[in-house]
């Protein structure tokens, strides 16, 4: 199973290949995407991205996970949740989200087993 391709990405909007819906935030693993709801664990742009907000794609199987940070790079990515990730024994990069975006679709281009979580706005 391939990780799908971040078709398009502006200011507030995210489309993944082969989903119609439109996502402001989303979650991207191996065969599937979703809307990143930070109401689900309180994330708030600091302290930022928690594990709690990354589980659900950890237990994917990815080995490479993208942060994207927003246009800004207002969200934070505290080194506690970058810990999370390398103890599960999983790459991380962490951009700017649309430097996120193409790194992540390069990835996905060569099979590699990669998931994503991205914020679209600041």
């Amino acid at each position: 199973m391939s990780s799908p391709e971040i078709a398009s990405l502006s200011w507030g909007q995210m489309k993944v290949k082969g989903c119609s819906t439109t996502y402001k935030d989303c979650k991207v693993w191996p065969g599937g995407s979703r809307t990143w709801d930070w109401r689900e664990t309180g994330t708030n742009h600091s302290p930022g991205v928690q594990p709690a907000d990354l589980e659900e794609v950890v237990k994917k199987g990815v080995k490479t996970l993208v942060i994207g940070r927003g246009m800004s790079e207002a969200l934070q990515v505290p080194p506690s949740t970058v810990d999370y990730l390398k103890k599960n024994g999983i790459d991380v990069v962490v951009l700017q989200t649309e430097k996120a975006v193409e790194e992540y679709n390069a990835l996905a281009a060569q099979g590699a087993r990669v998931g994503g979580v991205f914020h679209s706005t600041w």
